[in-house]
């Protein structure tokens, strides 16, 4: 499981393994894999670390010293390396002292603005330790022309820590930022690096491992890897049926979206569930494609046996059918239009698990505010729903995120595609989680894996061409075997 601090956490952290270190000896520990880092960097861009050209963007916290003692590593193997300071007066002493002694040129980023921009344009590397993880609110006006500078030059431009400007707790971004190829970040993942918007500021991000203490019941995020997801997985014993392995009703579609329930249904046989029951006004194109469900004209009361429920993919204004699901005593899935016809205080009073699926327009209308509001505070808004209606919240988007109402760490997906925006795709992961649900796991759990493998169908569909929803339904048997190594 990879997982995220909190600034916080990560000083406190950080004081404790400094007062048994030797003074500068974590700092050292940071500038070396921030060096080695570097140096693989210039030699896929430059060929070489000698005789390339390094350029350190200099603020005055904690990763301008680690950028400084990395440059000197750099500039004692025989790089070309320009420190450009933004606050001459506050740079790191000893980063300085050390950058010099290796031969390091030092430079008033202020007063040399026409040259700083004319070093980096010259760069085959810029290095930004402008400001370090506690920095908020965007870029300062002095640092906003050497970030740009950076973004136009053909350097490549690696990130300490964190990108500068970007939230390191929330992923927040308010304003100028440093945009990287890659971030190499110390001791832990920061959620800022995992969530977007920032998250796509960050490139690629390497963890460069300092030995800092960290509590595992304090992680802010969890990101499932191929193991968890394996561990998750539900798998038939040498005894099952199909009502051990769980039977997931669906309850979606229209008249005037019958395919929401297909995808819907394509999704579920594909979970790990034993069966799929159908009960909708879409049965006959239900069972048109996949002939072993098992549809039903009857409302949900009397659709028999389930073990967990879909609700609301093409549904338009069938409410009562919405109001039947949320009673039963099984856990529920509600997405796409049963979000709006759901009753909260119905949400609120159920007793078994309740995952719900909104994309960022649905999780803005449950909270009110608007679209942008939760697409720039993801983290945020997946907690406040969760929250607010005592239901596990997946939070669908280029990050999707999964929040238990019981608080903990937040679940962030990894394997998403930007081919996964594309219409159905949602109902197909909403049958997918229903049947996880289904077969047993817990409503975190189910939304978690059920996003891992989706994200990876979506990969293994598209291979860089546009993909349907179909196709992504019609990968994740493919997914499945890839999370299980076979």
């Amino acid at each position: 499981m990879r997982t995220a601090y909190s600034v916080e956490t990560v000083r406190n952290a950080e004081r404790e393994l400094m007062a048994r270190l030797p003074e500068g000896a974590l700092m050292q520990r940071a500038a070396a894999g921030l060096a080695a880092a570097c140096a693989q960097v210039l030699a896929r861009v430059a060929g070489r670390v000698y005789g390339s050209r390094v350029v350190l963007l200099v603020g005055s916290g904690d990763n301008g010293g680690d950028a400084l003692y990395a440059g000197a590593r750099l500039a004692r193997r025989g790089a070309g390396v320009t420190a450009l300071l933004l606050a001459p007066e506050r740079a790191h002493a000893g980063g300085l002292a050390a950058l010099r002694r290796a031969g390091g040129r030092v430079a008033d980023a202020g007063t040399a603005s026409g040259s700083a921009g004319e070093s980096i344009a010259r760069a085959d590397l810029v290095v930004d330790g402008i400001v370090g993880i506690g920095g908020k609110g965007g870029l300062r006006e002095a640092a906003v022309p050497l970030a740009d500078a950076a973004a136009r030059s053909r350097a490549a431009v690696v990130a300490v820590d964190l990108p500068s400007g970007v939230d390191a707790d929330t992923g927040q971004v308010r304003g100028d930022v440093v945009r990287a190829d890659l971030t190499v970040t110390f001791g832990t993942h920061k959620p800022g690096l995992l969530i977007d918007p920032a998250r796509e500021y960050a490139g690629a991000v390497r963890l460069v491992d300092i030995g800092l203490p960290l509590p595992a019941e304090a992680a802010e995020l969890e990101a499932l890897q191929h193991a968890d997801a394996a561990r998750l997985l539900p798998v038939p014993a040498a005894e099952s049926d199909k009502y051990r392995r769980g039977v997931v009703g669906i309850a979606a579609g229209s008249a005037r979206y019958p395919g929401a329930a297909v995808l819907a249904v394509a999704g579920a046989l594909r979970g790990g569930a034993g069966a799929v029951r159908y009960v909708g006004p879409a049965g006959d194109a239900v069972i048109a494609r996949f002939p072993e469900t098992l549809v039903s004209d009857q409302g949900p009361e009397r659709a028999g046996r389930v073990q967990a429920w879909v609700v609301g993919p093409g549904a338009g204004d069938d409410a009562a059918t919405v109001a039947q699901v949320l009673a039963a005593k099984v856990p529920v899935l509600i997405d796409a239009d049963g979000l709006r016809l759901a009753d909260a205080d119905a949400v609120r009073a159920r007793t078994a698990p309740t995952l719900m699926t909104p994309h960022a327009g649905e999780a803005a209308a449950l909270l009110g505010v608007a679209r942008e509001e939760v697409e720039g505070a993801r983290l945020a808004s997946v907690r406040e729903l969760a929250a607010r209606y005592g239901a596990t919240v997946l939070l669908k988007g280029s990050t999707t995120l999964v929040a238990s109402a019981k608080g903990g760490p937040v679940r962030v997906n990894a394997t998403g595609t930007s081919w996964l925006a594309t219409a159905g795709s949602g109902d197909v992961l909403s049958g997918l989680a229903g049947s996880l649900l289904a077969a047993g796991l817990s409503a975190v759990d189910a939304g978690s894996v059920a996003a891992y493998l989706h994200g990876l169908a979506g990969r293994f569909a598209a291979q860089g061409a546009p993909a349907g929803a179909h196709d992504v339904a019609a990968s994740i048997p493919r997914a499945w075997r890839d999370v299980r190594g076979n």
